[in-house]
């Protein structure tokens, strides 16, 4: 069978990656990909059907593609997996409707309120509301997060400190225009405290097959400090999931959220992604929804993966996913983000990138934003590369990665030299809990 996946990422490069290991499948298509995609090999190919669904739909009815995996929200959003239900064409990913969770933030809060969805206390400001908004910021506690309503790339929440930074973003979003029709309404929402952790799950309108747990680092530099940014890397399995609270997330976020959207007409099929926040009482609380894989959570998540994505996807497409089960490499991936100067500001690209050659054991590059430049990879955009390393421990998928990192090189680039760091800590200190109890 021949299968595409669209977007050109770093979730599209793993999701590609991953679904030419299955046994039935002779091509896999991506549409439009990067330099990562064209130069996997194999059954992977990009391509190019032009824009806009038609032409995508187009190409798959031609190819008589058995499956359709959209990686980016934005298209899910605007409704693509509708467009290619009315043309009878298999497309993995939420329709339009469901798609609101990701696609309207205040969405996703009123619909956890009617399900009793345990979240962030917030309140919700249109474009005319914008001195209303200030009010209620200059009386709430610090920290306090303000969010744009719509999709913003992984760029529209502000953690504030002060009072003044929220109110400043705010108005950015509402009267400043910052992110157009995605900033004229905002979410002022209480900061949560905890660990956070990114569950996935493959749904099929009824039930949820979650996926291995991860957790990604937002903020751009070391110690969780600067700008948020769409994700400076990830690890999977996420250590602070342990198996109380995976059956929590299940019993008080996931089984709510399908009879949710089942009885609300618009039944969850596809990629489901929740950030959560961890408390320290075992707690759980959704800080976000999206309506497919996480990036970069997917990059080491697919590296774990020994089941037949696209097997499972089409299982759930059908409503049999009763029937489907995946397995995981029992080892740890962890995937170190390398990007390019001043992200996620205005950044350069057409910058060389040397040192993709070096291949090393247990590693395995998946590119972002990248293309092809008189026969060499250059960078295309802010996140350009996602290093992942294989090992039996965090410390040893760390050392991988980020040794594999070291030979990668391009004016500029930088990353976050602590990736992994809490689960670290954690298995230090299992380890220094383990040789005590041995000397006793």
């Amino acid at each position: 069978m021949k299968v595409m996946v669209i977007g050109g990422g770093g979730r599209e490069h793993a999701l590609a990656w991953a679904a030419a290991r299955s046994p039935a499948v002779e091509t896999v298509y991506v549409a439009p990909g990067n330099a990562g995609t064209a130069r996997e090999g194999g059954k992977v190919r990009n391509v190019d059907p032009g824009e806009g669904f038609d032409s995508l739909a187009d190409f798959a009815d031609a190819e008589h593609l058995a499956l359709t995996i959209v990686g980016p929200e934005a298209p899910l959003v605007a409704g693509i997996r509708d467009h290619f239900d009315a043309r009878g064409l298999p497309c993995f990913g939420p329709s339009g409707a469901a798609a609101r969770l990701e696609g309207s933030k205040a969405f996703a809060k009123s619909f956890m309120a009617r399900h009793q969805i345990p979240t962030a206390a917030s309140e919700m400001f249109d474009e005319g509301e914008a001195d209303a908004a200030e009010a209620y910021i200059r009386d709430h506690a610090l920290p306090v997060v303000v969010k744009a309503d719509g999709l913003a790339a992984g760029k529209g929440v502000v953690v504030a400190q002060s009072r003044g930074e929220a109110v400043a973003a705010m108005r950015e979003m509402l009267t400043g225009g910052r992110f157009g029709d995605a900033g004229r309404r905002v979410v002022v929402e209480d900061f949560l405290v905890g660990e956070e952790a990114s569950f996935t799950c493959i749904c099929d309108g009824e039930r949820a097959l979650p996926l291995a747990t991860s957790q990604d680092h937002k903020p751009r530099d070391d110690g969780d400090r600067g700008p948020n940014t769409g994700g400076m890397g990830a690890y999977s399995p996420a250590p602070v999931v342990n198996p109380e609270i995976h059956a929590r997330i299940m019993r008080e976020v996931i089984e709510p959220l399908m009879f949710g959207m089942a009885v609300e007409g618009a039944p969850y099929q596809g990629f489901l992604y929740v950030g959560l926040m961890i408390g320290n009482d075992g707690s759980v609380r959704v800080v976000e929804f999206n309506c497919r894989f996480g990036d970069p959570e997917a990059q080491p998540v697919l590296l774990r993966l020994r089941g037949d994505l696209v097997d499972v996807c089409r299982q759930a497409l059908s409503g049999e996913l009763d029937e489907a089960a995946l397995e995981w490499d029992p080892r740890t991936a962890l995937g170190v983000v390398l990007a390019t100067k001043d992200y996620p500001a205005a950044y350069p690209t057409g910058a060389v990138i040397e040192g993709l050659e070096q291949e090393q054991p247990d590693t395995k590059v998946l590119h972002a934003g990248t293309a092809e430049s008189d026969g060499a990879v250059v960078t295309a955009g802010g996140r350009v590369l996602c290093v992942v390393g294989m090992g039996g421990t965090v410390a040893d998928a760390q050392r991988k990665a980020y040794g594999r990192v070291a030979g990668i090189r391009w004016p500029g680039m930088f990353c976050r030299q602590d990736i992994g760091h809490r689960a670290l800590r954690r298995e230090t200190a299992s380890a220094r809990i383990a040789a005590g109890s041995a000397k006793a």
